[in-house]
């Protein structure tokens, strides 16, 4: 089947901004396949699971013919659940954000009901709401359904399952505008779905879209719970964490790709962008870079990531989720290629629940909840990848010239006590830059001698917290504090330098002014 791209369809330009806005430039199976036949006036039967992108389906054609001028209700979508009818509200509210007057109101039971009365009053184009809410305000004479030309019943078996049906029934029979169009859609098509179609659609014409099968058995699968403010320092603590070779990042839109990699770049991890509006030359440019490794880190959207075959990727992170659970099958499938494994994480909001229910539904697979580690499992796991590294080369041996040469400078010192200085030497350095992708913001350090000490009752993680309050450098850009009874050493990227100095030379620490000057060499 071949699929149509938004450009393809003669949609409006509020909608095109809309949808660039939103990040969509080429629809889904089920989009290009209904959303043609909806603006023609047809009734239609889509068939489609939940994660098809159904909701643009039938909701770029509701904000495509409502009447922003009227203040009648033009469209109504009956759902089985609040959430999804929250979730619909959100979608349509999206794609007529550019539309001058289209207001967009979900009702449901629960919700204060003379709020939605008022809302109502005031003139709402769009009703999206449950079944029993919504035959509660037709009772009411709150909601008046003459002017409706579009209604929408989605997940329609969802709704009979509930116990919905008179409901569903006396509702549809308020409908009487002779223009009306009736778009139906359902996962399955049980006999009660069939014969309400039969009722009320108008020689519908019927619209499927099969799911591709899941193929990505390698693929450890997990997800995280948090806000989207907490996202980017999640990102940076699961590429710690993980220490994959490459990473790949998804987002559904170019302008959140855009700002998130300033977020990690700014981080001190190498990172590059692939989204839309990038040339192709761009494109392939970017990508041969990702493949010979020469960053660590890319971000991008899932139509300019299609058809991309890299080898090592070993961990994607759906940053945002997908707006399709087939995207979601082709973000994960970047990783565990070539009989590799892979890891797949997926950040989840609380508003994302029901979402990514969906997409374990969809997939057949469990995805595991797990808690974000923290900077001290971060710091285990990096000791103990060192300790295996450690043993691998004395499993192979070659070791001859520095047996002799530490017989010769330390044969008095205890081996074990040798050995661990050594691990302290070498994982203090790797585990200062936790969070910053390995590196400052630039290749030099420079370290810092500050009149705050012990005797100020101060620990080193106060201290960090004290200059990033004061200068906004993270704690990923400082390290090697050293605290000391009177005073304390810190290192600070080098670019870094002169805004430490000039900030923390104003700074008042308990009172007393604060002295920063660059330490001495020895």
């Amino acid at each position: 089947m071949e699929i149509l791209k938004f450009e393809e369809m003669n949609l409006s330009d509020f909608t095109m901004k809309a949808l660039q806005d939103m990040g969509f430039s080429e629809a889904t199976p089920i989009q290009s396949e209904a959303i043609p036949k909806v603006m023609s006036g047809r009734d239609i039967i889509g068939q489609a699971q939940t994660g098809t992108g159904k909701t643009a389906a039938f909701g770029i054609p509701i904000v495509e013919k409502v009447d922003g001028k009227s203040r009648e209700t033009q469209a109504l979508v009956l759902c089985p659940t609040r959430e999804l009818a929250v979730q619909d509200a959100g979608e349509i509210q999206k794609l007529a954000k550019h539309k001058h007057g289209v207001e967009v109101q979900p009702i449901y039971g629960g919700q204060n009901i003379d709020r939605q009365i008022r809302s109502l009053q005031q003139g709402v184009q769009v009703v999206i709401g449950t079944p029993g809410r919504i035959l509660d305000h037709i009772h009411r004479g709150t909601l008046g359904l003459s002017s409706v030309t579009t209604c929408v019943l989605d997940e329609a078996d969802e709704m009979l399952d509930m116990g919905f049906y008179e409901d569903i029934m006396a509702i549809l029979s308020c409908i009487m505008n002779e223009k009306r169009q009736m778009l139906l859609f359902s996962a399955t098509m049980p006999p009660e779905i069939q014969r309400l179609a039969e009722k009320f659609l108008r020689n519908p014409e019927v619209v499927r879209v099969v799911h591709q099968e899941m193929t990505v058995p390698k693929v450890a699968q997990e997800y995280y719970e948090m806000s989207r403010t907490e996202k980017p320092e999640a990102l940076c603590r699961l590429v710690d964490y993980y220490n994959p070779k490459l990473t790949m990042v998804f987002c559904n839109t170019k302008v959140a790709v855009e700002e998130l990699k300033e977020k990690i770049h700014a981080a001190g991890f190498l990172v590059e962008a692939l989204h839309g509006d990038m040339k192709q030359t761009q494109r392939e440019f970017v990508m041969k870079r990702f493949r010979r490794c020469d960053f660590d880190i890319l971000i991008a959207t899932d139509v300019a990531a299609r058809g991309l075959d890299v080898d090592d990727v070993d961990l994607v992170v759906n940053y945002d989720l997908p707006q399709d659970d087939e995207y979601y099958v082709h973000r994960i499938g970047r990783t565990a290629r070539a009989g590799r494994e892979g890891r797949a994480v997926t950040f989840v909001t609380m508003k994302e629940f029901r979402k990514i229910r969906d997409i374990e539904h969809y997939v057949k697979v469990k995805i595991e909840r797990k808690k974000l580690p923290s900077l001290a499992d971060v710091e285990d796991m990096r000791n103990n990848a060192f300790m295996e590294d450690l043993l691998q080369v004395v499993e192979e041996g070659g070791l001859d010239r520095y047996l002799t040469l530490i017989a010769e400078k330390l044969a008095e010192q205890d081996p074990i006590e040798v050995a661990a200085a050594l691990m302290k030497m070498i994982l203090d350095r790797k585990n200062s830059d936790i969070g910053s992708g390995g590196a400052p913001a630039d290749d030099e350090w420079v370290r810092f001698f500050v009149t705050i000490g012990r005797r100020d009752n101060v620990t080193s993680r106060q201290l960090v917290d004290f200059i990033y309050d004061t200068t906004g450098i993270s704690g990923r850009n400082i390290e090697g504090v050293t605290m000391l009874e009177k005073f304390s050493f810190v290192n600070i990227p080098g670019n870094m330098a002169n805004d430490f100095v000039g900030l923390m030379s104003a700074a008042r620490f308990q009172g007393k002014k604060v002295n920063v000057e660059l330490a001495n060499k020895k």
